[in-house]
């Protein structure tokens, strides 16, 4: 059975915005039909794609039923708590907080920040045992899926050992036994996968979101807890560990350990800036070992794609230091637990194309020259051959590319505008014409045909000077109206005249129809009208997109064509208004 993927898409409330796509730094994403989907086996988990959803089509897996069926399956359930509950929850005792999950069923509560001790523990021993080489930070899962998948070239260096929450697990079963259950909870969207991939140790993984709502669903309000003196952690309070959901923190834990004067030690957090510390690396040379703590979230864990409060980061690194506290007769520690640990590097393998694979991709949406690659970022790729690629891959469609469908549309809508029957003309607030055909020259006269043969379009032409019913457009314009007609006499013919509004007081059109020509014509007329209905109903929602307008209101002015050429409407062309 196929399970559920942490981060996954709700297609129907996807608004094709490609936000998600451009804020991935990987790239994991699809478009499939308009719908932008997660690639698992590209994705890492980083959760950027839920923060920026702006419809929260980017959903993040709810694992509370499986929570609660553990409950009901173990005798004992502990809670491993991410250390920065104490942000998350800033105002609520720490006895109250334990008293309300205790309240949930479990059997207590422990800090997943001792863990983060027995990594630190052991990191410092590695160093002190290694003369030279640089190690980077196991802690963070996406992280290590960063490495592994893109700079594979380097997941050597990554520490093989447990992450701290895993290793918490371990200390958790030896304390309390094999059969205890453990379900960790934080503001960590990738510790899911992490519980997917290790449900051996870490059965479930639920974030601070889902910790809320469980208290909401069991009418629990931790603030109003009274917490007692069993409402501790368990089997002890955490020391040094608890600074690792701030960038920093895990070296502070390691230089609490051991000497580092011949190591070199440094922390990045942020995917962007950890990808340019990886594309570095190379570069450094050091004689002694280099230890390089790596965190995907900017500023640390407190920061994580589930923690609340985005961008409160100096408060939420005061609450971290103020809660931490030290026991210098415990440091240095040495390691509790054995959390040494083997992963496969599993690099990403991006298929390569050639430069004339390229060239055709981008001529499918209308890029034949280097100036044609405008690398807008509108499709959410940073530049048009890298779209390209994703096109070849089966990635990206063509209707991504706005430039593209901009110019299909603008193409649509002059065929259909330079082919129909009636004339057409589209008028702007200043009351000169935007754009208009030639049926609607001829209407006018011999010398605006010769005018429209000069300037295509009649482009820029004051309307009062061409018609002499300029005031039905001015009307609505001023107005704001949806539609007026009216058949009004120009010269030896009457010509019945729809104007329509397109951008409120600002943009109309004007559909022009001689209603004095032959029967026969007439009659060819309506068929062409009922034509264009028929066969160019998707260009007509691509005008009516265009224009601003929706898709029946644009039929709507077409069956008019047709209405007004009918017997009935027409009559003995003899009533002009």
């Amino acid at each position: 059975m196929n399970q559920l993927q942490p981060i996954f898409t709700e297609p129907a409330e996807c608004q094709d915005c490609y936000k998600c796509l451009r804020q991935c730094s990987v790239k994991g994403i699809k478009i499939q039909e308009g719908h932008a989907r997660i690639i698992p086996e590209l994705c890492v988990m980083c959760g950027k794609c839920v923060q920026v959803c702006p419809v929260g089509a980017k959903r993040v897996r709810n694992d509370l039923d499986r929570a609660k069926l553990l409950l009901q399956m173990k005798k004992k359930v502990i809670v491993s708590l991410a250390p920065s509950f104490v942000s998350e929850f800033a105002g609520i005792e720490q006895a109250q907080l334990i008293a309300g999950i205790k309240r949930l069923g479990f059997y207590g509560v422990s800090e997943t920040a001792l863990g983060a001790q027995e990594v630190s523990a052991t990191i410092a021993k590695k160093l002190k045992e290694e003369n030279e080489g640089v190690y980077i930070s196991s802690a963070c899962p996406t992280v290590v899926e960063l490495v592994k998948k893109y700079r594979s070239e380097h997941a050597e260096k990554v520490t093989s050992l447990l992450s701290p929450v895993l290793a918490h697990t371990k200390l958790l079963r030896r304390q309390y036994g094999e059969d205890v259950g453990v379900v960790f909870v934080g503001p960590c969207i990738s510790k899911k996968a992490e519980a997917d991939s290790h449900g051996e140790m870490l059965e479930v993984a639920i974030t601070f979101e889902e910790l809320r709502e469980w208290f909401d669903s069991a009418g629990i309000e931790p603030g109003d807890e009274q917490g007692g003196a069993d409402d501790d952690f368990i089997p002890y309070r955490a020391n040094e560990g608890a600074l690792y959901p701030i960038d920093g923190g895990m070296i502070a834990g390691i230089k609490r350990n051991c000497s580092v004067s011949d190591s070199q030690l440094m922390t990045f957090s942020g995917i962007e800036n950890i990808e340019q510390a990886l594309g570095s690396l190379e570069e450094i040379k050091t004689d002694g070992p280099m230890f390089i703590e790596m965190l995907a979230c900017e500023g640390g864990c407190v920061n994580g794609p589930k923690a609340g409060q985005q961008g409160k980061t100096i408060v939420k690194r005061s609450s971290v230091l103020s809660f931490a506290q030290w026991d210098d007769s415990a440091i240095p520690r040495e390691p509790g637990v054995e959390i040494e640990d083997n992963w496969l590097i599993e690099p990403v393998r991006r298929m390569v194309h050639s430069e004339e694979e390229i060239s055709r991709a981008l001529k499918t949406v209308g890029k034949f020259s280097r100036e044609d690659e405008l690398n807008c970022g509108g499709c959410g790729y940073d530049s048009c051959r890298e779209f390209a690629r994703a096109l070849l891959d089966g990635r990206a469609e063509t209707s991504m590319c706005a430039g593209y469908m901009r110019k299909l549309a603008h193409k649509k809508a002059d065929a259909l505008i330079r082919t129909m029957p009636s004339g057409v003309v589209i008028v702007d607030e200043h009351m000169r014409i935007v754009e208009s055909n030639r049926r609607f020259a001829e209407l006018m006269g011999e010398e605006s045909a010769a005018a429209f043969d000069a300037k295509p379009g009649l482009e820029g032409a004051v309307l009062d000077r061409v018609i002499g019913f300029g005031n039905l457009f001015s009307q609505v314009l001023s107005s704001g109206q949806q539609s007026v007609e009216k058949s009004v006499r120009h010269g030896k013919v009457i010509l019945r005249v729809t104007v329509f509004t397109i951008d409120p007081h600002r943009i109309v059109g004007g559909i022009v129809q001689d209603i004095t020509a032959p029967a026969v014509q007439k009659e060819q007329v309506v068929r062409k009208a009922k034509e264009v209905i028929t066969n160019h109903l998707s260009t007509v929602q691509q005008i009516a997109f265009l224009l601003g307008e929706n898709a029946a209101e644009s039929e709507v002015i077409l069956n008019s064509i047709t209405e007004s050429f009918s017997a009935d409407a027409l009559g003995d062309g003899t009533d002009a208004d």
